[in-house]
């Protein structure tokens, strides 16, 4: 949803969302971070009702587990990504929310309390714990319906807590809070106070729904109009990790942005 080369061909005219597929791969660690983001076009991508294969990766739903093969190179620095991960759902959660006024776009929590294994050959490392997967999808560019949203995920021990904050192109804002358990009920609670964050390199301002206290524990990704943070936050079963992420679509817009995202997500058309 953000291909330079899809919001170059939506502005022409009408433009296949399948000719711009990419499977991004961000891993975190001591021996450092590796991103890859290769956009193929239609040539490259096969879909049917359980696998979806684009280029040399796929990913598919095999006896209950989402299972991720990911066969990709990085960049800016060339090197390989090779490994598989598998996300097996606690229960798959039906609840799905509708992010704006219009009901352009849509969020689906799929399997917020999963276990997840990762076997990588390239770099030679696995892990496992708890995983988490969603799903938006919408009839019309983010960048056309929103101005900027922060949407945060805490890992706790029977499930996850989630916050959405977002504010329209028209300047509205709104955000809802849920707790999600293991079993896929959901319970709404109530959206808690605003915390500012300290801004990153690229000047993105950002802040937290937060009652408790909680603290940086890294900054992993920075760019102009995007933010991704690892928190530790204290929740009613005590501290948890949290992803947080911060997105500009104001900034996202700007030509100056757009001309620099192809060295972070080249094509193979």
């Amino acid at each position: 949803m953000f291909s330079p080369y899809y919001a170059r061909a939506r502005r022409k005219g009408a433009a296949d969302p399948a000719d711009h597929c990419a499977l991004n791969v961000a891993l975190y660690g001591e021996g450092g971070h590796r991103w890859s983001m290769t956009e193929r076009g239609r040539r490259h991508i096969a879909r049917d009702e359980t696998r979806f294969t684009i280029g040399p990766s796929a990913m598919r739903w095999e006896e209950g587990s989402l299972v991720i093969d990911i066969d990709e190179v990085t960049v800016p620095v060339p090197s390989r990504l090779k490994g598989r991960v598998r996300l097996t759902p606690s229960a798959i959660c039906a609840h799905q929310v509708t992010l704006d006024p219009d009901g352009h776009h849509v969020w689906r929590p799929v399997a917020p309390f999963s276990a997840i294994t990762a076997e990588f050959e390239q770099p030679r490392l696995s892990w496992s714990g708890v995983g988490y997967h969603d799903s938006n999808w919408g009839a019309v560019p983010l960048e056309e319906s929103f101005d900027s949203w922060v949407w945060s995920r805490a890992a706790k021990a029977d499930g996850a807590a989630i916050i959405y904050d977002t504010v329209m192109k028209d300047g509205s804002r709104s955000a809802f809070a849920i707790d999600i358990g293991a079993d896929g009920t959901v319970r709404e609670s109530g959206v808690p106070a605003r915390r500012d964050m300290p801004t990153t390199f690229w000047r993105m301002r950002r802040h937290m729904r937060a009652d408790q206290p909680f603290r940086v524990v890294s900054l992993l990704e920075d760019s102009p109009f995007y933010a991704r943070t690892l928190l530790r936050i204290q929740t009613d079963q005590g501290e948890a990790d949290a992803f947080h992420e911060s997105l500009s679509l104001s900034r996202f817009r700007n030509p100056v942005v757009q001309a620099m995202l192809p060295f972070r997500m080249p094509r193979r058309g």
